[in-house]
């Protein structure tokens, strides 16, 4: 087994050049200078590496490793039997996934640079998931190394995570389906946890028309759509249950022009999140369902769920299988892990560096998570 912590200075350059190469998700030519920077990494490792343009996002890039022994079947490692191909034998490989956008816009790096202190490391996208890709180059590279790639592995990162992953879903779902295992490099949790449920995410708008008026002159003929909807974000509040673990979040409200105009529409925006089967369904039917109070008013609801939920697997019995004890847990955000999960394929998420604070001026990884992480990535793609 590789030294890991020798590769830790290593690591850290690598992560110091890729969060200073800046990547907002709406900005493409940010996404793909990194994107750039990945693909010559991958084919420093002897990756064939493809690339899927995209025109309003950064473009996917994908890297294939196979085993050395691929090419040439070794009749006594148990798997090869020199006769049996990966088409032949039904899905066998391994899928890792990590994102290449950030949160951060442009000249982020001006008030937020890169820097080490106490044993942690800061860095616009350091956590969320740029040490993730660090430690998914550098736990292939050792796996490389020392022959020890159990499975072909395909890398696909992504441009859009952070907005939803609108033009990288289909390709995610389609690498996906072609794997036996998928391995998420989202942040770690700050106790080193990795991830093996994540809540579903919806978003959901609600739009409210009424009557204007003068607010002095004629206030009675008016029909006020800010009234209405205060009246529908107490509804909307009240359908949350902890107890379900689901919730909803009116976060955004728009309306109105001026005092002295009765407004005659108002918008909300509101989020929600789900864990439990069917939970999903409840909401948006009872969204749709809402009726308005104030005669005169009526109501439009648009979105639905983008992510669904990530149930609890049969992670532990992977990680027996490779000798690792892990730590498990859960949040309530979601990632592209959600979508795995719906295809009922084995799915482990947070496999990045463990750290906090993300999508925040004080995201962090701790530094000796780095080796960490890409020792147990190694681990699993050798054990698996």
């Amino acid at each position: 087994m590789s030294n890991f912590d020798a590769r830790t200075s290593d690591m850290l350059a690598l992560l110091k050049r890729l969060v200073e190469t800046e990547s907002p998700s709406h900005n493409k030519a940010a996404v793909d200078r990194v994107g750039a920077l990945v693909a010559e990494e991958c084919r420093r490792l002897g990756a064939q590496v493809e690339i899927h343009p995209q025109t309003e996002t950064g473009n996917q890039v994908e890297a294939r490793f196979s085993r050395p022994w691929l090419l040439c079947p070794d009749p006594q490692r148990p798997g090869t039997g020199g006769h049996t191909s990966q088409k032949e034998s039904g899905a066998y490989g391994i899928l890792l996934l990590a994102h290449m956008d950030t949160v951060f816009p442009l000249g982020t790096l001006e008030k937020m640079p890169f820097y080490e202190k106490d044993g942690k490391v800061f860095g616009p996208g350091v956590s969320d998931m740029k040490g993730g890709i660090v430690v998914a180059l550098t736990a292939l590279a050792a796996a490389l190394e020392t022959g020890s790639l159990a499975h072909p592995v395909t890398a696909l990162f992504t441009s859009d995570e952070e907005i939803g992953s609108g033009t990288s879903r289909a390709l995610i779902e389609k690498l996906a389906a072609e794997s036996a295992l998928v391995l998420v490099l989202g942040p770690g949790m700050v106790d080193g946890s990795v991830k093996t449920w994540r809540k579903g995410v919806g978003e959901f708008t609600v739009r409210v028309r009424g009557r204007a008026a003068h607010a002095g002159g004629d206030h009675e003929k008016g029909r006020n759509a800010i009234e209405e909807m205060a009246h529908q974000v107490l509804a909307i509040q009240k359908l949350t249950d902890y107890n379900k673990g689901t919730t909803l979040n009116v976060g955004v409200i728009r309306g109105g022009i001026a005092s002295n105009v009765v407004p005659d529409e108002a918008s909300l925006e509101v989020d929600l999140r789900v864990m439990q089967p069917g939970e999903a369904e409840r909401i948006s039917a009872a969204l749709q369902a809402l009726k308005p109070v104030l005669d005169g008013t009526s109501l439009e609801v648009t979105g639905g769920l983008n992510r669904p939920p990530m149930p609890f697997n049969g992670v532990k019995v992977i990680a027996a299988n490779a000798n690792i004890e892990l730590k498990a847990s859960g949040t309530g955000s979601a990632s592209d892990a959600n979508f795995v999960a719906l295809l009922g394929i084995p799915v482990l998420d947070g496999l990045g560096p463990a750290g906090g604070e993300y999508h925040s001026e004080r995201e962090f990884i701790f530094r000796d998570s780095l080796p960490e992480r890409a020792k147990l990535l190694a681990a699993i793609l050798r054990e698996w």
